[in-house]
């Protein structure tokens, strides 16, 4: 540890409560880590410091930047990217203890939020003034809106609702100076002067550090409904998720599940999964009564018109948790094929889904590895699930290859390396596979600008 981050911690132990502030190897080792799960030993924070307030998080960055210490933003570390792993040591400011829903405007349709709410907690709250947050992320139970803003996560109701980008009015942004400014306003429309907001949007905290956010809601639907549809071959399922949109209809979600996801969660949360079946969609309609029956029967026979070989849909809160429950399982399902698991997050326009899909699938045969595939697959988005053994030399050499050629795929279809993940750590040596050199330049200049002395999350996304 130098000597500035000696100076740094021993400041901030007497600006901040005692229990703010963990300085031993031991204690900060727990946050070395993220939800990404790799093979090469990640470095240990120097501290970790929990922020309360604003104020916390102004003094700790003003600190920060006169002894030139890294500061790295984690909510609840689920992001699968690395991104707030802290890679060239620093602090890590961490916003557990910065949770609180500030106000849920009914007239309005917002809600005004610390960094540090737990998103599915969110949900439950706007859900009982009659209203609807509906970025829908596999971990909403403990992902925070912190960290689903700094990564622009989506989630399953995507195909309907759009991601968290377009639910985000305004923010509180504590800047690498310290100084504090608002990227927007708390209205729907704003079109006045740059658009600051969508920027700090999936910046990963390597820009700012938000502390408070302004988001729009929308009304609760009255009634919703999820479907099952397995079909006997991928081709199939593909090219029903393009007939349900032909047909003029836009349900909640289109999700996909192939068989080895299917068998894996079946094993891990038995919940009454075919397993024969080679891929299986997860469609959820929602609106008003009537109109969600309707959709529903539609859809119904659109898929049994398309090759469904067997249908199964929700009566009631407990059918419909059944199945969410076991789709939102695949990634622990995965771990227990395997001792280690790797999730990623390729999108690319949906006219070349089924490209993808088969695609994806012959690289992980070619290189004799074990694949389970999810996706949001209405919008394109595509979770190649790969559990592998981080100990087994040739095992990695193989996934490495393979994940290098998913990557060019995606690019050759015209999609993009993350639709909802973020670039973090673990995808920053693709990204030139996706954008050009022109716009990286702009972006290392947007950064520079906003932090010339690179102490937000440095290195992180190029």
């Amino acid at each position: 540890m130098s000597i500035n981050t000696e100076r740094f911690i021993s400041t901030i132990k007497e600006r901040l409560d005692s229990d703010c502030v963990l300085s031993s190897h031991e204690d900060c080792s727990e946050y070395a880590h993220d939800a990404s799960n790799v093979k090469e030993k990640t470095r240990i924070p120097d501290a970790v410091v929990f922020v309360r307030t604003k104020e916390d998080v102004i003094n700790v960055i003003k600190q920060a930047k006169k002894y030139n210490i890294p500061v790295i933003c984690r909510g609840a570390g689920t992001n699968t990217v690395g991104a707030c792993r802290a890679e060239h040591g620093g602090i890590v400011l961490n916003f557990a203890r910065m949770n609180k829903i500030l106000e849920i405007n009914k007239e309005n349709m917002t809600a005004t939020v610390q960094p540090g709410v737990i998103l599915g907690d969110l949900q439950a709250e706007v859900e009982k003034c009659g209203l609807y947050y509906p970025p829908d992320p596999s971990n909403l139970k403990v992902s925070t809106i912190g960290g689903s803003i700094a990564q622009s996560s989506g989630g399953a109701k995507t195909f309907k609702y759009g991601t968290t980008k377009n639910y985000v009015l305004n923010l509180e942004v504590v800047t690498a100076d310290g100084e504090v400014m608002r990227t927007g306003s708390d209205t729907v429309k704003n079109s006045t002067g740059y658009n600051l907001t969508s920027l700090f949007v999936g910046s990963e905290g390597t820009l700012g550090i938000i502390t408070e956010a302004t988001l729009k809601l929308v009304v609760k639907p009255e009634a919703k409904r999820v479907m099952m549809a397995y079909f006997d071959t991928v081709d199939a399922s593909v090219k029903a998720v393009n007939a349900i949109i032909e047909n003029r209809i836009t349900p909640a979600t289109i999700d996909f599940m192939d068989k080895n996801a299917i068998n894996a969660v079946e094993k891990f949360y038995p919940a009454g999964l075919l397993c024969d079946k080679e891929a299986a969609l997860i469609i959820e309609v929602d609106g008003l009564a009537e109109s969600v029956e309707r959709q529903r029967t539609v859809i119904e026979r659109i898929l049994f018109d398309m090759g469904a070989a067997e249908i199964k849909i929700s009566h009631n809160d407990e059918d419909y948790e059944k199945i969410w429950s076991a789709r939102r399982s695949s990634m622990l399902a995965c771990a227990k094929i395997k001792p280690d698991v790797t999730t990623d997050d390729v999108i690319v326009p949906r006219q070349n889904l089924t490209e993808l899909v088969k695609g994806v699938q012959d690289i992980c045969e070619k290189y004799d590895l074990t694949l389970c595939l999810i996706g949001h697959i209405g919008d394109g988005s595509l979770h190649p699930q790969i559990p592998i053994d981080y100990n087994d030399e040739d095992e990695y050499t193989r996934y490495k290859m393979a994940k290098s050629e998913i990557y060019d795929l995606t690019a050759k279809l015209g999609g993009i390396l993350s639709g909802e993940h973020g670039i973090g750590a673990d995808k920053r040596p693709y990204i030139s596979k996706v954008v050009n050199s022109v716009a990286l330049d702009y972006m290392r200049a947007i950064k520079k600008t906003f932090d010339p002395d690179n102490i937000l999350n440095p290195y992180k996304i190029f």
